[in-house]
């Protein structure tokens, strides 16, 4: 069952398709370091009393607490 429809949905794939390898591995360090200055402008507007280290810190014992130690 669709929750929601994703009328580009193909499109998007289509567009994963037709990049290189070498195209979709950029794509994900770009997604990855996104998602990371994300994070940390989320820190910083919830925790605008602490300093630039402490956010770092922060940032860092949270992404600890994500990591798979499964292997």
């Amino acid at each position: 069952m669709e929750i929601k429809p994703r009328p580009n949905h193909s499109i998007y794939i289509q567009t994963l398709r037709n990049m290189t390898p070498e195209q979709r591995l950029q794509k994900a360090f770009e997604l990855s370091a996104f998602t990371k200055d994300l994070f940390l402008q989320g820190l910083r507007k919830r925790f605008s009393d602490k300093t630039e280290a402490e956010i770092k810190a922060i940032c860092l014992e949270r992404t600890d607490k994500c990591h798979n130690r499964n292997y």
